[in-house]
């Protein structure tokens, strides 16, 4: 059986310009997993509110990371994607296909298929269990199934936050720019989420965010939780790192709207990690295995700033993991 391999990614615009970003974040808020209010409200806020003003701005945050060869995220993916090639053969064809924006993963399936691809293996390239990131790349993925006539020949790989061919991985990223860096203190910075997504998958009702340590294991009542799954990530990497707990903190970024979000806000973190002293501050993003604006402007640059505002000296943002050939060979025993 002819076998194939879909990574799909969250994806951005076609250019960092206001039209381009306009037509992005349109698709991207739109999608009810992502704004989860009613479809009238949402249209409202998306194309009367919320694109008008910030697609300006946010076309401004795209040109400084911009590259040559285009959006960082997309190329990012596409390396991963030609290295992964190598590592399979040419008997494995490995296409990518991107939640919002293009290539879309509609258009990646269908070039499997056209390969003679029987069985596909579809990896959300999300770590830790969101809907509004694994779930809605899955429910996307199998509504373009079903159009090519395919659903039975997909395989997922599950969110993979504890695994440990992804913790070695990470680790092996990370301390190899740790060592060059050396920091006083390392911050794992999480994408955030509305408190209401956990809320919602906490189906006991009586178990989310009801007590200080209801994240700090994984069971079957919270085995969905986001926030349980970025600290479980977050001890598989600093156990392999050699951390102890006072060498390391936790934040959650990007936040949207005014909505409780997860916390606390790696702004808020940094702030505090500068004025408590901390001179060499290294940051790392587990949430993301590729680089992107969230990674590489968000943290990268105006995180350095909160950080030095607050009194820190040295700041390092600790790139993803991008193609680095430790995480193509995870990734491949991942997807077995």
């Amino acid at each position: 059986m002819k076998k194939g391999i879909l990574l799909i990614n969250l994806g951005s615009p076609a250019a960092p310009t206001p039209a381009a970003v306009g037509t992005y974040l349109r698709e991207f808020l739109m999608d009810g997993k992502v704004l989860d209010i009613p479809a009238p409200l949402r249209w409202f806020l998306v194309n009367v509110i919320i694109v008008p003003r910030r697609r300006f701005q946010s076309a401004k945050l795209y040109r400084t990371i911009w590259t040559d060869a285009g959006s960082p995220l997309l190329v990012n993916t596409e390396s991963l994607a030609a290295r992964l090639r190598e590592v399979r053969g040419v008997d494995c064809p490995v296409e990518i296909g991107m939640r919002y924006g293009q290539p879309s993963i509609e258009a990646g399936l269908a070039r499997l298929l056209d390969a003679g691809v029987e069985r596909v293996h579809a990896v959300p390239l999300y770590p830790q269990y969101a809907e509004s990131s694994y779930e809605t790349a899955v429910i996307a993925l199998r509504e373009a199934a079903a159009r090519l006539g395919c659903q039975d020949r997909l395989e997922l790989v599950p969110p993979f936050y504890d695994r440990p061919e992804y913790l070695e991985a990470e680790a092996a990223n990370i301390g190899e720019q740790l060592a060059a860096f050396r920091p006083d203190h390392v911050l794992f910075s999480y994408h955030s989420l509305p408190v209401r997504h956990l809320e919602r998958l906490d189906r006991s009702g009586s178990h989310c965010l009801k007590s200080a340590d209801c994240c700090e294991s994984v069971t079957e009542v919270n085995r969905l939780c986001y926030r349980a799954h970025c600290l479980a990530t977050t001890r598989g990497i600093a156990a392999r790192l050699g951390l102890a707990k006072g060498d390391y903190s936790v934040g959650f970024q990007s936040r949207l709207g005014r909505a409780a979000w997860v916390g606390p806000t790696t702004e808020d973190v940094l702030a505090a990690l500068g004025q408590r002293g901390v001179q060499r501050l290294a940051v790392c993003c587990p949430s993301f295995v590729a680089d992107c604006l969230e990674t590489l402007e968000e943290i990268g640059e105006r995180g350095r700033e909160t950080f030095l505002e607050a009194g820190g000296k040295e700041y390092r943002l600790i790139t993803a993991m991008n193609d680095h050939q430790v995480w193509v060979r995870a990734l491949s025993e991942l997807i077995g």
